[in-house]
């Protein structure tokens, strides 16, 4: 299991999500949600009409305390699987005055510091940004913020506190106009991948509008995009 907080090694700075801290609160969750299974159950067949009215009868035909030390078991077991899952989503940083590495899903990408040319934060996602405009990196983030950025600027990394190309992005429909060949159709495929939450795919549709010059940022459900000229 991935180690967790902050620490120094070698001038530079390491930051993590606590891998037991997640573990713990996805388990606590899950017990409690077992707990009150059996009760949410004997409420719906309490209503004039309920849906999953038949779960719920059979459910509630395993006698107590069976049914209630079934379901918080059950419960842990899931919030254990979820906390698992949480640990391998979750983003690591190493810092240091060359080179900043982010670690997630079992893989690490590593930046020189002189392809940084901004770190900032974009709702729960840190992003770093290239000289030329292109970002490098966008990943979900559970790390204290005000540690984050304090470890990035202190080893010389730009950190703003919003994307300095903010300005730039434009809400993107299909057809929309001055996006370079094969955009719009990538941009058609994500949309439909987001509402899929494959979340995988998407991730791989942005790669390759990158590697067409297209930064594309989302809010809610809406795609916001701009161009990098000379990509």
């Amino acid at each position: 299991m991935r180690k967790s907080p902050r620490a120094q090694t070698g001038g530079a700075t390491e930051l993590a999500e606590s891998a037991w801290a997640i573990v713990l609160f996805c388990v606590a969750c899950g017990a409690a949600a077992g707990a009150v299974l059996p009760l949410l159950a004997r409420l719906l067949l309490a209503l004039p009409w309920a849906p999953l009215e038949g779960p719920a009868e059979l459910l509630t035909s395993v006698p107590e305390p069976a049914l209630t030390l079934g379901t918080v078991a059950l419960g842990v077991l899931s919030g254990l699987l979820l906390g698992f899952w949480g640990v391998h989503e979750s983003l690591s940083v190493r810092v240091s005055a060359t080179h900043v590495t982010l670690a997630v899903r079992d893989g690490s990408q590593e930046f020189p510091r002189a392809e940084v040319s901004a770190c900032f934060r974009d709702g729960k996602q840190l992003v770093l940004v290239g000289p030329g405009g292109l970002e490098l990196a966008r990943e979900q983030c559970g790390l204290n913020w005000r540690r984050l950025a304090d470890a990035l600027t202190a080893h010389g990394y730009p950190w703003t506190e919003r994307d300095p190309h903010h300005a730039e992005f434009r809400r993107w429909v299909p057809g929309t106009p001055g996006l370079p060949p094969g955009a719009d159709a990538l941009l058609v495929a994500r949309a439909k991948t987001r509402e899929d939450e494959h979340g995988a795919e998407a991730r791989e549709l942005r790669g390759e509008l990158l590697r067409l010059g297209v930064v594309v940022r989302d809010e809610g459900k809406r795609q916001y995009v701009r161009v990098v000229r000379g990509a």
